[in-house]
């Protein structure tokens, strides 16, 4: 993907917002696509909205005209995880995580599934709400946060997928490391002066682009607002080309 632009807030900053629509509810998740059309064409379904209305979600966004990541984390043995990529596949869904801590052969298992014209398959490094205390001493990882995100990162880009899910604290490194075609997905982005919640390592906008990453993932920010689609054009605002 190309890391050119039209500028703060234009077509290519469109391009790389995806709106996380993390409800239980497919209602509600309907109407705030709906509110936010002409501002927004990429929608995150995560596990809550698809365990609650499953691939009824994906066929909403996709009906209205938008893209789907679909971000359920496969993490299992290999044979289930390229089951489940099929079905992804089937789906219509352009891009899916899968986590890098299934090891190499779950994820050659994924991105040899998805078939032609496949889904772009992304792999979870660490997640967002992780520091290095609770990487450390819960998970028992003994690595800093950033080695463990480029271990993860240099093992999801051997078996071949597409580009990796982290932080944008790391995102700068991983570009470095993955080069140009990679695909960096990056959660935990909170607009400048909004409170960072339950997002351990999070960052603006602006901060996330100009570290590296093609895709920005914001929830609450948008969704929890007022006016979703006054609050999104102003998170498009701060992404820069």
């Amino acid at each position: 993907m190309s890391h050119g632009g039209d500028g703060a807030g234009g077509p290519a900053a469109r391009e790389r917002l995806i709106v996380a629509l993390d409800t239980p509810d497919l209602s509600a998740a309907e109407a705030l696509v709906d509110r936010l059309a002409g501002v927004v064409t990429h929608f995150k379904v995560g596990s809550v909205l698809f365990t609650a209305a499953g691939p009824a979600a994906v066929e909403m966004v996709r009906k209205r005209g938008g893209r789907v990541f679909l971000d359920l984390k496969y993490h299992d043995i290999p044979a289930t995880v390229g089951v489940a990529v099929e079905a992804a596949a089937r789906l219509g869904v352009g891009l899916l995580t899968v986590h890098a801590s299934g090891g190499a052969a779950m994820l050659r298992a994924a991105t040899g599934a998805a078939g032609p014209g496949r889904p772009r398959i992304v792999a979870v490094t660490v997640l967002t709400s992780l520091d290095r205390a609770a990487l450390h001493g819960e998970v028992g990882v003994p690595s800093a946060v950033e080695g463990h995100v480029v271990h993860l990162a240099q093992l999801a880009r051997n078996a071949g997928c597409d580009g990796v899910v982290a932080s944008p604290r790391e995102a700068a490194r991983l570009r470095a490391l993955l080069g140009p075609q990679a695909l960096i997905v990056t959660p935990g982005i909170r607009p400048a002066g909004a409170h960072a919640d339950d997002q351990a390592r999070s960052a603006t906008p602006a901060t996330a682009r100009r570290a590296g990453a093609d895709y920005l993932v914001v929830g609450r920010p948008i969704t929890g607002a007022a006016d979703p689609a006054a609050a999104a054009a102003a998170v498009l605002a701060e992404i820069p080309a």
